[in-house]
């Protein structure tokens, strides 16, 4: 437990009461679902980039990513790096042209809807299996951000881990439930400032000898954890070792939460503004992550001289032993931002295909809007019961959690959504195939170990996935001339909003 409570409890009970005012404010704008799912698509370009960049990284960013690079060294850049390309890469291919074609596709509110349009699919099938990969992915994901909660809340507060984890759902579920889209998007900004506020601020206070005396430090330590090509050991890090940390950033064209930050954004042009601030975010946001980890392994073993069993609790323990109780409190607080920001998203993503694709499409077509609305939100709870539920195991590990979802989401949805904004060829029969062997991919090859199964799912995912979508496209009818002629429109109206 954290010592000086009091102080930092007082802080994190006034962030709470900030962040519930925002998601009533918000409450008091939502009128229908397009309001509650895409706010209306109102957001400019700071708060759809900040809020794009805080539901992306969520608890992982100041506890998973810190520990990792605390029990692996410069390593961590490896993952870094293609995180940040990735993030670009996805702002600058994905936005402009997934925004634009969900309006031409009948205004569609969420990436299974989108789908299902993209396609004319009539037997709802897309948006059906789409959703289904959702509410499943996103459970684990959800759960991460649980974890990440159960941990701030017990090393803070000394708290038991279950009651904890409870207290973090509760928080995140009050204004998710009323506020919506904008209720995340809004508090996300403001997160997302804190954030990276405090991934700046901790490493440069707490390393106030210099960097070359980091470097120094570490290689006292242990001088493997200063080279990229090597593992802490003294071992050559293997190809599959280092494609699987890269290939994180191929993760990002697949993730509903971020993905729909591009459909609700004001304008194309508003897209273009918010990409170069997403990026400096980003930059930001990562390497001061992975510099949290390298100047608390210096820190805890030399000022402390301690070893941390949990590396994901490195930030809090830095924090704690260098600041005053008020600021800890706040930077403690970034943690809880960072958690809510993302499992928000989560929630409300898989809301939104809980009430729109599963209960309107196949059990009531006639369903009014406050209705599905209200559908939404009791989904909201049910979904975080269920994902408290695999939460409450204090031996998860935020980042094992978030690779698997993030794998997930990568693989069934990235090829599927590139192909379809960029390939007029590309039929139904093509995106279902991409859907299902991008999605059991996954599945499976989590399951297996050793040799190539070793490699990061998402590789063989995207793969296999992207494979199936060409060759099943070109082996089957070519798309009806409803379909051409709305991707031909879509090409046309590109233009136009820009």
């Amino acid at each position: 437990m954290i010592e000086n409570s009091f102080a930092i409890t007082a802080t994190f009970i006034f962030y709470l009461a900030v962040m519930l005012f925002i998601g009533y404010y918000a409450y008091k704008r939502t009128s229908n679902t397009s309001d509650y799912f895409l706010g209306g698509r109102t957001l400019g370009p700071w708060p759809a980039a900040l809020s794009a960049g805080a539901s992306d990284m969520s608890g992982w960013l100041l506890l998973g990513l810190p520990g990792y690079a605390y029990v692996a060294g410069i390593e961590a850049l490896w993952l870094a790096g293609g995180l940040l390309i990735g993030s670009w890469a996805n702002w600058l291919i994905t936005a402009k042209r997934l925004r634009t074609y969900s309006i031409t596709a009948d205004d569609s509110l969420t990436l299974p809807e989108f789908i299902s349009r993209r396609f004319n699919d009539k037997t709802k099938l897309l948006q059906t299996i789409s959703a289904f990969f959702i509410l499943m992915f996103f459970l684990f994901y959800t759960s991460s951000g649980l974890v990440a909660g159960g941990k701030l809340f017990e090393t803070v507060f000394g708290l038991d881990y279950t009651y904890a984890v409870i207290i973090g759902a509760t928080c995140i579920v009050s204004y998710t439930l009323f506020g919506g889209f904008l209720a995340v998007s809004w508090t996300d900004l403001v997160q997302g400032l804190l954030m990276s506020a405090a991934l700046v601020i901790v490493p440069i206070v707490v390393m106030q000898e210099g960097f070359d005396q980091l470097s120094t430090n570490l290689a006292n330590i242990n001088p493997e954890l200063l080279t990229l090509w090597h593992g802490i050991d003294g071992e050559p890090l293997s190809w599959i070792a280092i494609v699987s940390l890269v290939a994180w950033g191929l993760g990002y064209f697949g993730q509903p939460h971020i993905l729909a930050r591009f459909l609700a954004t004001r304008s194309n042009k508003d897209l273009t503004k918010a990409r170069r601030i997403a990026v400096s975010w980003t930059v930001l946001s990562i390497f001061g992550s992975v510099m949290v980890g390298l100047v608390g392994l210096v820190f805890v073993q030399g000022n402390l001289g301690m070893e941390v069993v949990d590396g994901e609790k490195i930030f809090m323990i830095l924090v704690n032993a260098v600041f005053h109780p008020i600021p800890a409190g706040i930077l403690l607080a970034a943690i809880l931002a960072a958690i809510m920001s993302t499992a928000d998203s989560q929630l409300l993503v898989s809301s939104s295909a809980l009430a729109e694709d599963f209960y309107k499409q196949l059990l009531r077509p006639q369903a009014s809007s406050k209705e599905v609305l209200m559908v939404g939100r009791l989904g909201v709870i049910l979904l975080s019961l269920l994902a408290l539920y695999f939460a409450l195991d204090p031996d998860s590990s935020v980042l094992s959690l978030v690779s698997y979802a993030w794998a997930g989401f990568g693989a069934a949805f990235g090829p599927v959504l590139i192909l379809s904004i960029y390939w007029k060829r590309m039929n139904r029969n093509g995106a279902l195939a991409g859907l299902i062997v991008g999605g059991a991919t996954i599945v499976i090859w989590k399951q297996l170990t050793g040799g190539i199964f070793d490699l990061y799912e998402i590789v063989p995912g995207i793969i296999f996935a992207t494979t199936a979508i060409v060759l099943t496209s070109l082996a089957t009818a070519k798309p009806e001339k409803s379909i051409t002629d709305q991707f031909e429109a879509f090409e046309k109206n590109l233009k136009e909003f820009d």
